[in-house]
């Protein structure tokens, strides 16, 4: 059987490379991927936590941030299509919709 330590440290460096990706990267498709991945990297930590104290919690907990990103991700997506069809580009620092 595999330590849960493994499993936390694990989701500890997929999180950090999804706020890495968050930070360095101004594409909005790479942010939109490394918010994803943080997302998942908690699921991983609910599961595991909830796996070392015998209860089902962290799978519950997760189904539902399951739900939320899979919402998340539909919306998302449909605003990232919609500012690409009307500037022409996908990098953050264009986008800037307070700017006249």
């Amino acid at each position: 059987m595999t330590p849960i330590n493994y499993f936390m440290v694990l989701s500890g460096i997929l999180f950090a490379i999804g706020v890495v990706g968050v930070l360095v990267r101004r594409n909005i498709i790479v942010m939109f991927m490394s918010i994803e991945l943080m997302l998942n990297a908690v699921n991983l930590a609910f599961i595991t936590l909830g796996r070392r104290i015998g209860s089902v919690d962290g799978q519950v907990i997760v189904f539902f941030v399951i739900t939320v990103a899979a919402a998340e991700a539909a919306v998302g997506l449909g605003i990232i299509i919609s500012l690409f069809r009307n500037r022409a580009t996908l990098n953050a620092d264009e986008l800037s919709l307070l700017h006249w």
